[in-house]
């Protein structure tokens, strides 16, 4: 069963729609959506190995310019 966790994302100002389009593009990222409320974006990331969840929202999610800052969210069911 794949490791899945979701990564409530925070943009700056006007970086909505260049965070959306970085995402989309990241390898283990299966669904970026922009949503109403505290957060901006909602990325997805499914992936075999657990361990890859970190490596992806460390290198490739706080790489990317325009966000601010990023709670993730591990699914445990």
């Amino acid at each position: 069963m794949d490791a899945k966790a979701y990564v409530l994302i925070e943009a700056e100002s006007g970086q909505m729609g260049n965070v959306i389009t970085i995402l989309r593009g990241v390898k283990g990222i299966t669904a970026v959506d922009a949503v109403t409320g505290p957060y901006d974006v909602i990325a997805t990331i499914q992936t075999p190995d657990p361990r890859d969840i970190g490596r992806i929202v460390m290198s490739d999610i706080h790489g990317v310019e325009g966000i601010k800052r990023t709670v993730t969210c591990l699914v445990i069911g």
